[in-house]
């Protein structure tokens, strides 16, 4: 059975990785596109709306989505149960949200967010509808076909977005963008499961679920309050065009972060979820899954600062030269998170869902502190204090979770170092040939150049130099099947 789960867990994990490679794509070329079609204030009325009614989101399945993965055993009638609660959850939300319509209006002093958001609040019902039937998918471990109901639906609701766009009406192709996606996810994964669920059971054992689920949610609200109060200070006090320039230099840095995080992250928490009794395989698909997260993430992290003016220009367009500093001043942000988010498949897997909490009702104060000591500077201000905090507060943060696991600080550390080593020798080369050709070469030609000396060098040095080849050969050779003997060299040194 553990070897069938590791065939299934590393195949998975390539499904994902795949469909987030695609994912990514599509993602940079709608905003490419759309970035050129629409103005900085049409990001800016939706970014306000979503910034607010986004918390509500977190409500949307209450956790419970998680909770089914997570259990060793859920019946049939825990599932119904479960998404009938969904249901509910997500009509309530709905109306919520379009009763705070009038409200965000006026705190915003923006009288055109009242239908953005009454039309919004749909999306509560249309990803209500699909939780537990994409919540089997993820505890059945059918990884690739979640992939490809991603991938479809990203497509989709990008072809709406840029099709609105053309036909020039503004803000609201983003809106049909946002609002199409969730639509096409939940149908498709009611297609896929086949399942119909039946009708609720008072007594069918849901309690722990419950509260399981509202930890779970509860750590959500307060990370993503954490993560985007600021957005909600820079439209109030500094207007749509300052947040439509901090979002789109925000949405380009976490694209990365939240397309690999994706990938890996369902990917071992279902797999960790089925071993959470198993110290030694624990440790091992633990840091697994955080290494090859971690090692993609540096490079990445690199190129954008060091690349930033370029990359903006090659993908935002000119109009957006002052996304520059802040998306440079973001750039570290995308290596802290990838250091910390995975913790969470850590922590939710074994059941320390408290802990989790702990954590974040910690996080969430500093970070909020030091963005909000940035807000007089704008949007510059509050990229650096956000960016600050996190550097300052990854080492305890990192240290805390692990503590009493089968995971030790000195694990992660090592994870980080020889991925951090190369990719520092490797942006050096990067910059030093630049340094002699850059003035030959447009924005375009000069980033790929720079992006591809950096990729080759990094490689180089991690495989060959620091000792990884080994690890990263047997990774991909676990697409095909392999005995459990095995098992334990796929531990990272």
């Amino acid at each position: 059975m553990m070897k069938d789960l590791k065939e299934k867990t590393i195949r998975g994990g390539f499904a994902k990785v795949c469909a987030q490679a695609a994912t990514f794509v599509l993602r940079i070329g709608s905003l490419m596109l759309l970035a050129r079609l629409l103005e900085p204030k049409d990001f800016g009325l939706v970014g306000m709306v979503v910034a607010v009614i986004g918390v509500l989101n977190l409500f949307k399945d209450f956790g419970l989505s998680t909770a089914t993965v997570q259990r060793t055993t859920v019946t049939d009638e825990q599932v119904s149960t479960l998404f009938w609660i969904n249901i509910l959850v997500g009509v309530v939300l709905g109306l919520v949200s379009v009763a705070s319509a009038p409200i965000l209006a006026v705190f915003y002093h923006e009288p055109r967010l009242v239908w953005v958001t009454v039309v919004l609040a749909a999306g509560f019902l249309f990803n209500a509808a699909g939780v537990q039937h994409s919540a089997l998918l993820q505890r059945q471990m059918r990884f690739t076909a979640l992939a490809v109901i991603d991938i479809v639906s990203l497509f989709i609701s990008t072809a709406v977005g840029i099709g609105m766009a053309l036909r020039g009406y503004a803000y609201w192709a983003l809106v049909g963008m946002t609002l199409s996606g969730p639509l096409v996810t939940t149908v498709g994964v009611w297609l896929v499961t086949a399942w119909i669920p039946g009708r609720p059971h008072r007594r069918a054992g849901i309690r722990s679920i419950m509260r399981f689920g509202g930890t779970i949610t509860l750590n959500g609200l307060v990370v993503y309050i954490a993560y985007n109060l600021e957005k909600v200070l820079l439209g109030r006090f500094w207007g749509a065009e300052a947040i439509g320039i901090y979002g789109r230099a925000y949405q380009l840095i976490n694209v990365p972060t939240e397309n690999l995080n994706s990938a890996v992250g369902g990917v071992a928490f279902s797999a960790l979820s089925r071993i959470q009794d198993d110290p030694g395989r624990l440790r091992s698909y633990f840091l697994k899954g955080y290494t090859f997260v971690v090692a993609l993430t540096i490079p990445i992290t690199i190129v954008c600062a060091a690349f930033a003016e370029d990359m903006i220009g090659v993908v935002l367009g000119p109009k957006w030269k002052d996304a520059i500093p802040i998306f440079r001043l973001l750039a570290p942000t995308m290596l802290i998170l990838a250091m910390i988010n995975p913790l969470s498949w850590l922590l939710f897997s074994i059941g320390k869902v408290g802990r989790s909490l702990k954590v974040a009702l910690v996080l969430a104060p500093l970070v909020i502190g030091g963005y909000v000591l940035g807000l007089p500077y704008g949007p510059r201000g509050v990229a650096f204090g956000y960016s600050a905090v996190l550097i300052l507060w990854v080492i305890p943060h990192i240290a805390w979770c692990v503590h009493g696991t089968a995971i030790s600080l000195r694990d992660i550390l090592m994870a980080v170092a020889r991925p951090l080593v190369s990719g520092i020798i490797a942006a050096g080369v990067a910059l030093g040939l630049l340094h002699f050709c850059s003035r030959l070469l447009g924005p375009l030609p000069r980033l790929a150049l720079g992006c591809s000396v950096l990729a080759g060098a990094y490689v180089l040095i991690l495989l060959y130099v620091m000792g990884e080849k080994k690890f990263y050969l047997d990774l991909f050779r676990g697409l095909r099947r392999r005995s459990p003997a095995e098992e334990d060299s796929l531990v990272p040194a």
